[in-house]
């Protein structure tokens, strides 16, 4: 008997670009840790809770691989005693603290990375403590900091960034926040020791619930690029047709480099995860005509974009909406102008909802709109074969702006949905079974505007001088990188270690926080990332790297909503 409900696949991006310095083999931000101590436990945690639960869950193979190094280091110095890759995290160990006045400085004001309301404010002893760290904070003052103070600063910033279902779970947590203060070596390791396990444990938790078909995994390119780009620099015109180029007109090879990214995305997920990913969540949702070909070609049998670029792919091939059932249309599969894959588009008002606006929200409030909204499309969509509603958005850095982690909004949406007669909780995999099942044909459409789910263009990561100008360096190292190969000089195994320093240098991030409305700090920590990766580059082919990268690319000054980590699909 066919199942009349609305099919609705709740789609969670998990992604963290490289934060390993490759000069000095350090992770000079950390947020990677801390996610996975909060966010990815939490999403996991919220699956394994409600066995009527399912989601599709993408991870990037650069996230994977940070993952699986952060735990292996974090062992090795609990059992041997290695040193961290982190200097925050090192901050619960017994290694020394700087005494370097600026380094102290640094550290104490990574402490207070975390917002002010969900995760300072919440816990008394962590307001105290930032309280006095703000006038401790100047390079006057940091002398008065002492090691405690700095090292019970630190166990709070860790504290403070754990998700809620590890707080409610492990009593450790709460041995730890009773005691407050003065915490000892041994209170110290405890807490090292859980982030430990939660790293380690992290990518099989996921695993298994796909093994029990909790949850669909998908991937994306390896190392997060956008596609279209890599395809070709004239993509960024046809949603903005005055868009400024950077001076090379293309990316050296990006056709190669882009079915490498794809082809390298599978072997990393496949070794993880003990199987080969049905569908891929292409970095930013960007796509292209070509971009299509290229995921179709590694075998991605679904992909997922954002409703502004289906809606700009509908003008394109001419097609009104209106005239075919307009939101009816724009939820269910459709399929590119040469092959069979599937592609799917989000919902970008149901999305943006749950990554901007509910954070405000009571939780059982926001979950109460949700599924009106949900059911209100399942009116709309009633009777129309092969309908599916697709909600996607990143699944890491709204949680910190909803109190307790998004506990209560995530325990009651999950609740709401799994409960609903109205509607299914299903897997994009499974809407397509579904659909070939009963013989439901995804729609035509004949052409596709690149573009991506921020505005619908990609302007994000091409057009502003500063994100061109971070292009031309890319594409002049590109470019010796193509003369080294070809020369013949380095064997398999650096030619190998090149390749993937490359793929690290073709990230999206970098380009993302690049230009003057983002803010300062985030600017200049990406800009150094960028210009090291280069420079790491340059080293493995024997050359020495050009002067232009002592240079920073781009200061920043803006403040973005939400510092800048995520944006809205509409401007």
């Amino acid at each position: 008997m066919t199942d009349s409900r609305l099919p609705v696949v709740l789609l969670w991006h998990m992604h963290q670009p490289t934060y390993r310095d490759a000069l000095s083999g350090q992770f000079i931000l950390p947020w990677t840790y801390l996610h996975a101590i909060k966010d990815y436990a939490d999403m996991a945690g919220h699956l394994e809770a409600n066995s009527r639960a399912r989601a599709v869950v993408n991870f990037t193979p650069v996230l994977i691989e940070q993952l699986e190094e952060l735990a292996q280091r974090v062992g090795a110095h609990l059992s041997d005693g290695q040193p961290l890759p982190d200097s925050v995290l090192a901050l619960l160990s017994e290694e020394p603290l700087p005494q370097v006045p600026a380094q102290r400085l640094a550290l104490l004001r990574a402490c207070l990375r975390a917002d002010r309301q969900n995760l300072i404010e919440r816990f008394p002893v962590y307001a105290e403590l930032a309280a006095l760290a703000a006038v401790l904070g100047t390079p006057e003052q940091i002398a008065y900091a002492s090691d405690q103070f700095l090292r019970d600063l630190a166990m709070w910033f860790h504290l403070a960034w754990l998700g809620e279902t590890v707080r409610r779970t492990d009593v450790r947590v709460a041995q730890l926040t009773e005691l407050g203060r003065q915490f000892t070596a041994e209170h110290r390791r405890c807490l090292l020791a859980l982030v430990g396990e939660l790293l380690a444990g992290l990518l099989p938790r996921y695993r298994q619930l796909a093994d029990a078909g909790r949850c669909e995994l998908s991937v994306t390119p390896y190392s997060h690029p956008i596609l279209p780009l890599l395809l070709d620099f004239g993509a960024a015109r046809e949603s903005e047709p005055a868009s400024l180029r950077p001076r090379h007109q293309q990316y050296p090879g990006g056709a190669e480099r882009a079915a490498w990214h794809m082809q390298e995305a599978l072997a990393v997920f496949e070794r993880v995860f003990g199987r080969r990913p049905r569908g891929c969540w292409p970095s930013e949702g960007a796509i292209s005509e070509g971009a299509l070909r290229v995921m179709q070609s590694a075998g991605m049998e679904w992909i997922a974009s954002s409703g502004n670029v289906l809606q700009a792919a509908l003008a394109k091939s001419g097609i009104e909406p209106e005239q075919h059932g307009g939101e009816r249309l724009l939820h269910q599969a459709h399929r590119g102008p040469d092959g069979p894959m599937r592609c799917f588009f989000r919902d970008d008002g149901i999305s943006d909802l749950i990554g901007f606006t509910y954070s405000r929200w009571h939780g059982d409030d926001a979950a109460r709109h949700l599924i009106e909204q949900v059911e209100r499309m399942a009116d709309v969509t009633e009777g129309v074969p092969g309908r599916v509603l697709l909600v996607a958005l990143d699944g890491e850095n709204a949680w910190e702006h909803y109190p307790f982690n998004g506990y209560y909004f995530l325990d009651a949406m999950y609740a709401a949905l799994s409960q609903s007669s109205r509607v299914r909780l299903t897997t994009l995999s499974d809407v397509i079974d579904d659909a070939t099942r009963q013989g439901v044909q995804p729609h035509l459409l004949p052409h596709v505007r690149a573009g991506s789910w921020v505005h619908g263009t990609l302007s994000t990561w091409m057009g502003d001088p500063d994100k061109n100008a971070g292009w031309d360096l890319l594409c002049e190292a590109k470019l010796a990188y193509d003369q080294v190969i070809a020369s013949g000089r380095l064997d398999a195994a650096r030619q190998q270690a090149a390749s993937r320093q490359l793929a690290h240098c073709e990230s999206s991030d970098w380009f993302w926080w690049f230009g003057d409305y983002n803010p300062p700090e985030a600017v200049r920590d990406f800009d150094l990332l960028f210009r090291h990766q280069l420079t790491s580059l340059y080293r493995l082919l024997g050359i020495e790297p050009p002067s232009a990268l002592q240079q920073s690319l781009s200061a920043g000054g803006g403040t973005p909503e939400g510092g800048g980590v995520m944006r809205r699909a509409q401007a």
